[in-house]
């Protein structure tokens, strides 16, 4: 049909949406697109999508740059192919200065899964914010859900105290370290560490894959972990040649009964609701207040806070007013 990509192009949303639920990808590629560019018919169907999800487990990895997570996340991929079941992969990237666009790009990364029509990949720019997660990752998430994905991966830019914002996203997150960056530990702040259901040293291989692990225990026994009843294991692997990948998969199974077992799973999807509708509500109070203070008048109100005739708060509290919230209901 060579009439099908030009119509998806400039296809409106809910034509997207329909193509989306029959299993086209090329469809799920656009609506993607669609709903990142902040289209208001996309987020319109994207309510009526999210319905279709709750299926999926989410998988969130982090870790310091240099872990090798992107050879990780495809070598779990491939073993989750492996036994049958549907793989949906976001990757968040650092964006481009000059295009605000993904450096790396899902063309460029992950190539051993693009020939396989069970594997979705999907790469995201950060745009410069913080937390290793573009705004739109959770919506792209639940896109995948709907598109029926078993499992969706989530891989994260880096590692750092920002970096929890993958806890909002994930129904089992990893943690990678791995030898050989110096001060491992401090790499691993003790703020992600308390995120990880799972802790993975990967590049096991190499010298000093053993004191991580050893380092990682000590911290485990000295701090809280993030759901009680139960203890982060610790699993070793090698991602290039997929040793150690097979018994990750089970700790990720075993992680998986748990929630089931002790209801942890509802309440851990509705605290991660709790978090994405306050981050929907961020967005809309941020883009409302950017279209607000595009007049002079504003302008002259910094000035005058600037010129210390005006204080921030008043005039904060003011602006709050203005925007009212509801100015933003796309």
């Amino acid at each position: 049909m060579p009439d099908v990509v030009p119509l998806l192009r400039s296809a409106p949303a809910h034509e997207l949406a329909a193509r989306l639920r029959q299993e086209d990808r090329l469809a799920l590629s656009r609506m993607i697109s669609a709903v990142e560019a902040g289209r208001s018919d996309a987020r319109r169907e994207l309510r009526h999508l999210f319905a279709l999800g709750g299926k999926a487990h989410v998988v969130g990895i982090t870790g310091p740059p240099g872990s090798g997570k992107s050879t990780l996340t495809t070598a779990l991929a491939k073993a989750y192919r492996a036994r049958g079941e549907t793989v949906g992969v976001v990757a968040v990237d650092p964006s481009s200065p000059f295009t605000g666009g993904a450096i790396l790009g899902d063309r460029i990364r992950m190539m051993e899964l693009h020939d396989d029509p069970g594997v979705f990949v999907r790469s995201m720019a950060t745009r410069g914010l913080t937390g290793g997660l573009a705004r739109s990752t959770m919506d792209v998430v639940a896109l995948l859900d709907a598109f029926g994905k078993d499992v969706i991966v989530v891989e994260t830019v880096g590692v750092g105290q920002d970096e929890v914002e993958i806890a909002r996203t994930a129904d089992s997150t990893i943690v990678v370290g791995v030898p050989g960056l110096g001060d491992h530990i401090q790499s691993i702040k003790a703020g992600v560490l308390e995120i990880a259901d799972i802790l993975v040293v990967n590049k096991a291989d190499l010298p000093g894959a053993q004191q991580v692990v050893n380092d990682l225990r000590a911290m485990l026994s000295l701090g809280a972990t993030r759901t009680p009843g139960w203890t982060p294991p610790i699993q070793e692997t090698v991602a290039t040649t997929a040793r150690g990948i097979p018994e990750l998969v089970k700790q990720i199974d075993a992680h998986v009964q748990f929630l089931k077992d002790s209801g942890s799973w509802r309440a851990r999807r509705a605290e991660n609701a709790r978090r994405q509708v306050l981050g929907i509500l961020e967005d809309h109070v941020r883009s409302a207040f950017e279209r607000t203070i595009r007049s002079e008048t504003w302008e002259a109100r910094f000035r005058n806070i600037a010129a210390r005739t005006e204080d921030p708060y008043a005039v904060a509290d003011e602006l709050l007013r203005e925007v009212a919230l509801g100015d933003d209901n796309e």
